[in-house]
């Protein structure tokens, strides 16, 4: 390679370099940034939809670094999807379901809630770069719907009864525990949007909020109760212990 191939070879490998990282610098949906014009929630595409595959919701998420934790971004990106799920009168809501590709989740389910209330109140907790490490071997049958799903049908999955789990708080610190009941349906139900993906894409049985409501107030349908084995579990595929990377990693 004569003198002149070769710097030409390097002008364009730095060149190459630049616009690689201005791309990656440019993938908003892998920082805190808050979009000036707030957060949407984004919605579920079915399988072989068009745009599924650059869709938040099915695309792996990013651990939160060492960095990150304990700054005003994390906190002040973690009241954004706070208030977003309030504004929502959500039970829980995902990162990415607010097109952001970041392994945290919020679950809570408040006293008043008019269909929930009668599985009880769950506290206020954030959960960031999540693991479950143990679980029930009973699974509970229960009929989910999602703030990525409006409009559609309510769907019918099994989840564990309890969960062991550990997780960073937004200190950054490790911690373990345990939920059971409603608590365990909600952490699994976001945890579900970390692996990728809806309840929609995993439940065979559906039905109409309306018609739901009709026959849960008439004792018709089971709401929460032991699931049988033909039931899809709503975290099939995932292997206790395993970080989301590995999960990930290993469905490619």
């Amino acid at each position: 390679m004569n003198t002149i191939t070769q710097k030409n070879y390097i002008y364009a490998t730095l060149l190459l370099s630049m616009v690689l990282q201005a791309c990656s610098l440019s993938d908003t949906s892998l920082t805190l940034n808050i979009p000036e014009e707030g957060f949407e929630v984004v919605q579920h595409i079915p399988i072989n939809g068009e745009g599924r595959d650059q869709n938040a919701l099915y695309i792996p998420p990013r651990s939160i670094k060492s960095e990150e934790f304990n700054s005003p971004e994390l906190n002040t990106y973690i009241d954004s999807m706070y208030a977003v799920m309030l504004r929502k009168a959500g039970v829980g809501i995902a990162s990415n379901q607010l097109g952001k590709r970041l392994q945290i989740f919020i679950i809570e389910a408040k006293s008043d809630n008019p269909r929930y209330k009668v599985l009880g109140p769950v506290k206020k907790q954030v959960y960031i770069n999540p693991i479950i490490t143990k679980t029930s071997k009973k699974r509970m049958n229960f009929w989910h719907g999602c703030l990525s799903a409006h409009g559609e049908k309510r769907g019918n999955l099994a989840s564990y009864e309890w969960i062991e789990y550990q997780y960073q708080n937004q200190k950054g610190e490790i911690k373990q525990g345990r939920l059971d009941g409603f608590a365990s349906v909600i952490f699994q139900h976001e945890f579900r949007h970390m692996l990728s993906g809806t309840y929609l894409d995993h439940a065979n049985h559906f039905i109409t909020k309306e018609e739901l409501n009709q026959k849960l107030d008439a004792g018709d349908l089971p709401f929460f109760d032991l699931a049988n084995d033909t039931l899809p579990l709503l975290i099939e595929g995932y292997e206790l212990g395993q970080t989301l990377e590995e999960f990930h990693s290993h469905k490619r």
